[in-house]
């Protein structure tokens, strides 16, 4: 699964209404019809906005202040994976199934109330009300001793602190990138992977070392850092929003089929990006792998997601992130069902994990660079968290769905292999319908 994974006007017609077919437009000029379409709506009292950027000028897409944020918002994901998978391995399997889902969920669920914050504050006011409050559950998870004190610290605390951390960042880049939108969400997206290649392995040695409790206390110290260079670092060129969004705008994303099937489609991807990601150590025990070489499958499998998320976001920019992300989304769920299910000795499971690392990439890295395509730049931050507030149905559920099926085959982890693909295949034709809807049936089309 990308935290990170943003601002409003008054009035604002919908994006789709509005977005020109012609595919030879620049994103400069379709977005500038959109700012003149609305100050057209907006009551006489009201200025226009200069700009559909909301400045006078258009995205840089580059320089020093562009990728200054693009590094803040790194800084996030470089411990976003180990927020999602490494923690409390004293615990039963039964508890742990529950935390992690927890966790996601919420870093999920709270996305339009983040994004509403964002667009209304600006996104450093609510970066650093996250940053405390998620440091905050880490330390206070460091001193827990009891199972509803972990939930509550790491599963719940912590949780809301990253998504208000890691979803302003995210929704912050349109306003600085246009032509070099996708390579900007690639590298940011990379920071969680190379955050789960380096974390796992340091948590399990300090753990071995100085305990649990330190362990997780040295992590927290060490995000604290890479916090504070997110907070001097991120924010959003567009002036926050003064007045709260009507009730017209609150629903608009409801109202756009474009945006239907998009968060559709991710919904069902949720469901089954995850399953490979957690139970892939598991499955690879049984098939005979020893303990101490699964142990680095996920790492491996974060490596190859490396690779994944910023050759996404770089090809994004010249053929469109639709194209790309349904492209290697196909090629996720196809390996699923014809690579891992197979897969019963040690070269196949590692290959898998290096080729799921790599085209499940997209899944993490494009998210906002999707959703950035069909809404008002101005309420970014409230549609990408209407997209993770649906996705996140499937963060908290899918992890108890597939330990269901993987008890009613009695170990055996095929069904649950099925149950992922298949969801895999399926979310990505509804976000192929969200291109569709926009392009037609033109296979060039760059969308």
């Amino acid at each position: 699964m990308a935290p990170s994974y943003e601002a409003a006007i008054n009035t604002q017609t919908n994006a789709a209404d509005i977005l020109d077919k012609d595919d030879q437009r620049s994103q400069n000029t379709l977005q500038e019809s959109e700012l003149a379409a609305d100050t057209e709506k907006q009551a006489p009292s009201q200025p226009p906005a200069q700009s559909p950027w909301g400045t006078a000028d258009p995205p840089p897409d580059g320089g020093f202040a562009a990728w200054s944020v693009v590094l803040g918002a790194w800084c996030i994901g470089t411990f976003q994976t180990y927020y999602e998978t490494t923690l409390l391995s004293e615990y039963s399997t039964s508890t742990i199934a529950w935390i992690p889902s927890l966790e996601v969920f919420f870093m999920f669920f709270m996305g339009p109330i983040v994004g509403t914050l964002s667009d209304r504050l600006g996104a450093r006011v609510v970066i650093i009300a996250g940053s405390l409050l998620h440091v905050f559950g880490l330390m206070m998870t460091s001193i827990s001793t009891e199972y509803y004190q972990v939930l509550l610290s790491q599963g719940v605390c912590s949780a809301m602190g990253l998504c208000a951390i890691f979803q302003p960042s995210m929704s912050s880049i349109p306003s600085w990138f246009n032509k070099k939108r996708g390579a900007a969400y690639g590298i940011i997206a990379s920071g969680s992977s190379a955050g789960g290649v380096i974390f796992p392995i340091m948590v399990d040695r300090l753990i071995t070392r100085v305990g649990f409790g330190w362990a997780m206390r040295i992590a927290a110290f060490l995000i604290l850092g890479l916090l504070v260079v997110t907070c001097l670092t991120v924010r959003a060129r567009i002036p926050p929003m003064k007045q709260r969004m009507d009730k017209e705008a609150l629903l608009r994303p409801y109202k756009e089929v474009k945006m239907l099937f998009l968060v559709s489609g991710f919904v069902l991807l949720t469901f089954g990006v995850f399953i490979p990601i957690n139970y892939m150590e598991t499955s690879a025990i049984a098939d005979g792998m020893s303990t101490n070489l699964a142990q680095y499958l996920v790492p491996i499998l974060n490596a190859g997601s490396l690779f994944g998320r910023m050759g996404a976001g770089a090809f994004s920019d010249k053929v469109g992130p639709y194209n790309i992300f349904v492209v290697v989304c196909s090629l996720t769920g196809i390996l699923v069902l014809a690579l891992w299910i197979p897969a019963t000795n040690n070269p196949g499971n590692i290959v898998f994990a290096v080729l799921f690392g790599i085209t499940s990439g997209a899944y993490f890295s494009l998210s906002a660079a999707l959703v950035a395509k069909i809404a008002p730049l101005r309420e970014m931050g409230y549609w990408t968290g209407v997209l993770f507030l649906f996705a996140s149905i499937g963060a908290l559920t899918t992890n108890p769905i597939a330990g269901a099926i993987l008890q009613r085959d009695d170990g055996s982890y095929t069904g649950m292999k099925i149950y992922s693909g298949i969801f895999l295949l399926a979310g990505t034709v509804c976000v192929l319908m969200t291109r569709i809807r926009q392009t037609g049936w033109v296979l060039k089309a760059k969308f």
